[in-house]
């Protein structure tokens, strides 16, 4: 497994795990299409690009992560490397992929066949870190935005891996709202262009992201 694979491993790993905030609602009419919508949000310096197509749980999952990688605290490793979407999952998916300004930001809207429950890792794992011979890193919960009647959280990952003899850090944020048989997910990371300093993760766009997205969906 290259290092870069298990860099996105690593950083991708509970993307639909985290601590719920509110109560779900069933989400009635909603039209994940709308999600569209959050196109408007972005200007003219952002390449955008928009994919439909059904619910592919291989697609959402993690790489194998690798072999002896440590936990602290140990007893929230299963928590921290936990697959959340069942094999027998269906429905569809509509997303937004935005690159500008030094960020790439993903939203997604989902439908599912059945509710994807959200679990709530405890105060002990709202903070997981992760290490191994060549790379370190953290799992962290972070405050999302409050949207009425749906589950939010957000979670930020943060790898320190060593690359070919030089230390590189990755990093992303994810923010998921929960309502029903539906989801969005937005995951906001730095864009890593040669000769260019890496630019900060805008966290705010990223959660303004998902309230304009859950609005768009549910009007």
């Amino acid at each position: 497994m290259s290092t870069h694979r298990v860099l996105f491993a690593l950083l991708s790993v509970g993307l639909l795990a985290g601590c719920s905030g509110g109560a779900s609602e069933d989400a009635g009419s909603a039209d994940i299409a709308k999600v569209s919508q959050v196109k408007s949000t972005f200007g003219p310096e952002f390449q955008i690009t928009e994919k439909s197509s059904g619910i592919d749980p291989k697609m959402l999952e993690s790489p194998k992560l690798p072999d002896g990688l440590k936990f602290d605290p140990a007893d929230c490793a299963a928590f921290a490397t936990e697959e959340t979407l069942p094999d027998d999952l269906k429905g569809n998916m509509s997303s937004v992929i935005a690159e500008g300004e030094g960020n790439r930001f993903v939203v997604i809207a989902m439908q599912t066949s059945q509710e994807v429950p959200v679990k709530d890792p405890g105060e002990k794992c709202k903070k997981v870190s992760f290490s191994t011979g060549t790379m370190r890193g953290t799992i962290e919960a972070v405050p999302a935005p409050e949207i009425e009647g749906v589950q939010t959280f957000g979670v930020h990952r943060v790898l320190e891996a060593n690359i070919n003899g030089k230390s590189q850090t990755g990093e992303v944020y994810s923010y998921l709202a929960h309502f029903g048989d539906h989801q969005v997910i937005v995951t906001a990371n730095p864009l890593v262009t040669a000769d260019k300093p890496v630019a900060p993760v805008d966290t705010k766009r990223a959660e303004a992201l998902l309230t304009d997205a859950v609005n768009a969906i549910r009007s």
